[in-house]
């Protein structure tokens, strides 16, 4: 009896350890690549009938993710990528999503969006301020850019696409630039 005891209060102390050990406040790395596929699977190429919307230039403000020109973050880099992924929620959010889209895909990357926000608020704790208010502004700024192009346009189909082509290069350049801000569980290079 006194050993079953032990074991059972072994093993709960030893649960309670890991449970209470501090989860790193980092966004991670697989779900931000997981995030991009979705979006790049959910609809396929380029749509052909949409090519006369895709002359719309909108300007990616790659200043956000750079600090003096170089392509390490800073303390509030990070937090550029948490601020384009909390843009890219807001974008979702409307009502008009295109029907052609995979549904199952477009679920699932909404969640991964919205999990990757909840599971990252408390990087907000540790922001470098004055950095992280210009970065927020350079985003705030490409992304009502890109929610323009979704009115001017009415929510169309190709104006989706449009912002789609957009967010999957801004996912591709955060993988390709900037994947040391971002928690690995295996270290792998895209």
């Amino acid at each position: 009896m006194t050993l079953q005891t032990v074991t059972w209060i072994s093993a709960f102390l030893c649960l309670a350890q890991v449970c209470s050990m501090p989860m790193p406040c980092q966004l991670q790395g697989q779900l931000v690549r997981i995030t991009h596929n979705l979006l790049r699977d959910m609809g396929g190429h380029f749509p052909l009938e949409c090519m006369q919307d895709n002359n719309v230039f909108i300007a990616f403000p790659a200043t956000a993710f750079t600090t003096s020109g170089a392509p390490q973050l800073s303390s509030s880099g990070p937090m550029a990528i948490y601020e384009t992924l909390k843009n890219i929620d807001t974008l979702f959010g409307a009502d008009d999503l295109p029907t052609k889209w995979d549904q199952r895909k477009l679920d699932n990357f909404l969640n991964i969006v919205y999990r990757q926000i909840e599971e990252s608020k408390c990087m907000m704790g540790s922001v470098n301020t004055c950095d992280y208010l210009v970065r927020a502004k350079v985003l705030k700024t490409y992304f009502r850019n890109i929610a323009a192009v979704l009115k001017e346009k009415n929510f169309s189909y190709c104006a989706w696409e449009v912002v789609r082509k957009e967010l999957l290069y801004s996912l591709q350049f955060i993988l390709e630039h900037n994947s040391d801000s971002l928690l690995w569980a295996k270290r792998t290079r895209i």
